[in-house]
């Protein structure tokens, strides 16, 4: 019977067992401790009594009062910096157990998330070596999925820049021009303030049950968390909702990772675009080098330039073919006046032709 219980233990168990390994290593370790400054804030209590019963002395009572006191208030100091609160009657409780079931599996997603607030850490050799172990295999696996989630939900908003109907402003000014690109910057900006949004709402959950702080203490806590930083000045002090905090850290972690998977996109469509300009362009700026003394084929580069014109407009072809239009028409125009400026020097320069350098630099960054 016992051997079928085991087989047939949930594969939740198992994952609650893993992570309660360091309950297991820790909670003996926190229990002698709370059991030593409860004795002995006791025991430097009831001297500090018995020192004022047994005294005799009037002259001396202010020494030894100031003495005896100091002695009482650096242990009450301790056992208070070390989660004990100053209760006789109720032999000094602890504030909040830092190794439960749920600050344990708290601990473990702070460890694997990188976020580490600092405010619960192993103190047992077993428990930092499972620790380091546990780190080393949880974070990368932790952020590959964080990462996927990201990129999945950054595909989704891409997917709806590209099928969603037409923004309100392009359906009442046509002419404004707002091309494809334009329009998943937008949605990369709506992204960063629905992030601000989760923010606002986790600051509200927060604030149900954290009485001490305010809307921006609660904000600061989740915007430290979800950039990782992780200061742990400010850390939620009720187990009963840690596993619901869990929870909220991921999602909130995984619309980071869509934030930064959305700006990482952009940055890379626009470095494309700036390597098919470059071999055009580079072209047709050296043949201008090597002409510049010889004579400058007007007609030559000018065709050259208006390939270069087609290479730039190419991946904005799916925006308002009315605004591409009116801008290609631009840069013609600014091509042309160019060219006529040239032909004007050319013609009007005398004696031996001077030499153009034209130096193409391309940076990789």
């Amino acid at each position: 019977m016992a051997s079928t219980t085991l087989t047939e233990q949930p594969i939740s168990d198992k994952i609650t067992s893993l992570v309660i390994i360091f309950r297991e290593f820790e909670r003996p370790a926190e229990v002698a401790r709370i059991q030593g400054l409860r004795k002995l804030l006791s025991h430097h209590r009831q001297d500090f009594i018995n020192s004022i019963i047994n005294n005799t002395s009037v002259q001396n009572l202010d020494h030894l009062l100031a003495f005896e006191l100091k002695k009482y208030e650096q242990v009450v100091q301790d056992a208070a910096q070390g989660g004990i609160l100053i209760d006789a009657d109720q032999n000094f409780p602890v504030a909040v157990e830092k190794w439960s079931v749920l600050q344990a599996v708290f601990f473990a997603s702070t460890v694997i998330t990188t976020i580490g607030y600092g405010n619960i850490v192993p103190v047992t050799l077993g428990g930092r070596v499972f620790c380091m172990l546990f780190a080393l295999i949880g974070i990368p696996f932790t952020l590959t999925v964080i990462a996927d989630w990201g990129r999945l939900f950054a595909s989704v908003v891409s997917t709806l820049a590209k099928n969603f109907p037409a923004l309100p402003l392009a359906r009442f000014c046509p002419d404004a021009g707002i091309k494809m690109t334009d329009k998943k910057w937008l949605y990369a900006v709506g992204a960063v303030c629905f992030l601000g949004v989760y923010l606002a709402a986790g600051t509200g959950l927060l604030l149900l049950w954290e009485e001490d702080w305010n809307f921006f203490d609660g904000y600061y806590f989740c915007f430290i968390t979800m950039t990782t930083i992780g200061f742990g000045d400010l850390v939620p002090s009720k187990p009963n909702y840690m596993l619901l905090c869990t929870l909220y850290i991921l999602v909130g972690l995984a619309l980071t990772s869509t934030i930064i998977e959305l700006v990482r996109r952009q940055y890379a469509q626009s470095w494309q675009k700036l390597q098919a300009l470059s071999g055009p362009l580079a072209d047709t700026l050296r043949r201008l080098g090597e002409s510049a003394g010889t004579g400058i084929d007007v007609t030559a580069l000018h065709n050259d330039l208006r390939r270069v014109l087609t290479v730039v407009s190419m991946p904005r072809r799916h925006g308002n073919k009315k605004a591409a239009a009116k801008e290609m028409a631009a840069l013609e125009a600014i091509t042309n006046a160019i060219l006529q400026d040239i032909k004007e020097k050319q013609d009007s320069q005398e004696g031996p032709p001077k030499v153009v350098q034209i130096v193409i630099y391309e940076s990789s960054v």
